[in-house]
């Protein structure tokens, strides 16, 4: 484990990296137009993305301005929005957060993530 990364911190990073990767194989091989049209999809990958933005807001302030490169307050402010604001969801937004910078997401954090016992 990064000598910055507490354990609670490293529990929530994890979950982030867990939610980012399932975000990621619900997509994978999925159009747009498939996105749109199920329901469940949308819905998998708003939780995922949802349970992502609520780790960066447990994630402590230390390991958060040790790691600026991570959109912390991006991922916050859309699970906010999907929280609170869910009539305003835009699926294109959606399906670039999911397609664009969750990817991006699983390569920041993968470095600060310590591998579970056992693996």
């Amino acid at each position: 484990m990064p000598p910055h990364i507490r354990p609670r911190d490293a529990k929530f990073l994890w979950d982030m990296l867990e939610a980012a990767r399932e975000v990621q194989g619900f997509v994978a091989g999925r159009s747009f137009e498939e996105y749109v049209t199920d329901a469940m999809l949308r819905r998998a990958v708003e939780r995922s993305i949802s349970v992502i933005g609520e780790g960066t807001r447990r994630v402590s302030k230390a390991c958060r301005n040790s790691n600026p490169g991570v959109p912390w307050e991006k991922f916050r402010r859309q699970r906010n929005l999907l929280a609170h604001e869910y009539a305003e969801i835009d699926d294109a937004i959606m399906w670039r957060i999911a397609t664009v910078h969750v990817p991006r997401l699983i390569e920041k954090l993968r470095p600060l993530v310590p591998r579970p016992p056992g693996r």
